[in-house]
């Protein structure tokens, strides 16, 4: 998944045909470290495709499976009744100790 993701930054950031070197050094930028095997078949898959028009193609295959993306509406309402509850602020509670170091005497 992270070198889909890295090849995904590096289509984002212009390069329209990334290599597995390039992949790799993302990864490696990254802190992670890649394998070179899968960069070089996720970049021979990719091989005359166009990432944003696959990704498109795949996020509309997944809206149809499970039903009809009652989730992502479901999640929009708690989103929504989150950000209209009033924040409430503390207020100071005056708590008595009670001779918390064993002397009882007032000041």
């Amino acid at each position: 998944m992270k070198h889909i993701a890295a090849y995904a930054l590096l289509v984002l950031g212009g390069k329209e045909t990334p290599t597995a070197d390039d992949v790799e050094k993302v990864l490696k930028e990254a802190g992670c470290k890649g394998d070179a095997d899968k960069s070089k078949k996720l970049v021979e898959a990719m091989k005359g495709k166009k990432f944003d028009e696959l990704a498109t193609a795949g996020l509309a295959k997944m809206a149809t499976m499970g039903g009809s993306g009652a989730p992502a509406a479901g999640g929009a309402k708690v989103a929504a009744a989150v950000a209209e509850e009033p924040k409430k602020e503390d207020e100071p509670e005056d708590v008595d100790m009670g001779g918390l170091f064993g002397d009882d005497d007032e000041y």
